[in-house]
């Protein structure tokens, strides 16, 4: 790809077998727009004619191609408004201006399109794929603008005909939409990777922590537990209340509660039971478990309350305005315990496999960044 002269009429990044500047106009010069008819939730079926509903364009189809039709209705189709390959869609309502501007492109003809839903159908051998990138992307903002409403947000034909929009050669546009295909291809195949490992953990942390054969102990029994002690006030930064805080970022205060290495448990809020490992000086908030002492492995138990203590929590926790676990519960957990060799072996294996869940997560992270930024630079 080549970069180009900003002064003209071109994108940032270009390939290099065009040329010339792109032609510029609004929806209503490259489209005619129309609207769906409704089609409730309730009147899907298991068989019948493909549909799409608004509200899963925020739900199902999270790229701006859709090949794949995933619901269906029996209801009798005369009434209702047709696809043609190569529409594009984007809902009629939504919760804020931004999330709204959510173009996906048909490849498919008759597919059912039901109420609430926008019909940008092009003219010409313009590209809807190439449209939907750039409606999602470069356009977004400008749809946001043009949305009516504030606690539920409009968008209609009359709102989005002026929305403004760029475009090359049909054969340029289906290079553009051919190449952030690819790149949504390989985003779903890199959610299902993560996906194949989450599940072979969850089903490994299943049996290696489940033998009969292991001891079994209280979680008061095996390590200390107490709490931090600095309430919301003194653990205020930036406007936030954080559930414990590392030594790193805690300011104004030199005297540190703890300099140890612990497993630290939010015990309310949002955030509850969420396990986090630190080895030296920290301070805690009050609702704040730190756990220290351990007769057996730190990482062990770590791995352990990973696993288990999300659902003891719900099955225990006390709920009110806030939903909290108290020491008592905490203390009392179970927790099987086998001998430390083997306790060594889970903790390699589950820490290994973590380990690579955690780089496929990190590559679907740069995937994404790698698609936003090809959608900011491929388009005007």
């Amino acid at each position: 790809m080549e970069k180009n002269n900003k002064n003209l009429n071109v994108p940032n990044l270009r390939f290099p077998e065009f040329s010339g500047e792109w032609d510029n106009g609004t929806l209503q010069s490259v489209a005619t727009l129309s609207k769906g008819t409704g089609i409730s939730k309730d009147q899907l079926s298991e068989e019948g004619q493909p549909c799409i509903l608004y509200g899963e364009l925020y739900t199902k189809y999270r790229s701006e191609i859709i090949d794949i039709i995933i619901s269906k209705t029996d209801i009798d189709p005369k009434k209702l408004v047709t696809s043609q390959s190569n529409d594009v869609i984007i809902p009629c309502s939504g919760e804020s201006a931004v999330d709204i501007a959510t173009a996906r492109c048909v490849k498919q003809s008759n597919i059912l399109l039901g109420g609430d839903l926008n019909i940008i159908r092009l003219k010409g051998e313009h590209d809807g794929s190439f449209f939907a990138y750039q409606l999602n992307g470069r356009r977004k903002y400008d749809i946001a603008k043009v949305a009516q409403g504030v606690s539920v947000v409009h968008l209609y034909g009359e709102h989005l005909k002026g929305v403004k929009v760029n475009y090359p050669s049909a054969a340029e546009q289906k290079k553009i939409s051919s190449l952030l295909a690819l790149i949504d291809q390989r985003i779903e195949t890199q959610k299902k990777i993560i996906e194949k490992y989450e599940s072979l953990i969850r089903g490994l942390c299943q049996k290696l922590f489940c033998f009969d054969e292991y001891s079994t102990y209280y979680l008061g029994n095996i390590c200390s537990i107490t709490t931090g002690k600095l309430d919301a006030n003194a653990m205020v930064m930036d406007g936030k209340y954080p559930f414990f805080t590392c030594a790193e970022e805690v300011f104004n205060i030199d005297n540190y509660a703890f300099d140890t290495e612990a497993l630290l448990i939010s015990g309310n809020g949002a955030n509850l039971g969420y396990i986090h490992y630190f080895n030296g000086k920290f301070n805690a908030y009050q609702r704040t478990y730190v756990l220290d002492k351990f007769t057996i492995d730190i990482n062990y138990i770590r791995l352990y309350l990973e696993t288990f203590l999300k659902n003891r929590i719900e099955q225990e926790k006390n709920i009110g305005n806030t939903p909290y676990i108290v020491l008592g519960t905490l203390s009392k957990m179970k927790i099987r315990v086998p001998n430390i060799i083997t306790q060594q072996k889970i903790v390699k294996t589950l820490s290994s496999l973590k380990e690579k869940l955690s780089n496929e997560r990190l590559a679907l992270v740069k995937y994404g960044e790698q698609k936003k930024y090809l959608l900011s630079n491929l388009f005007i």
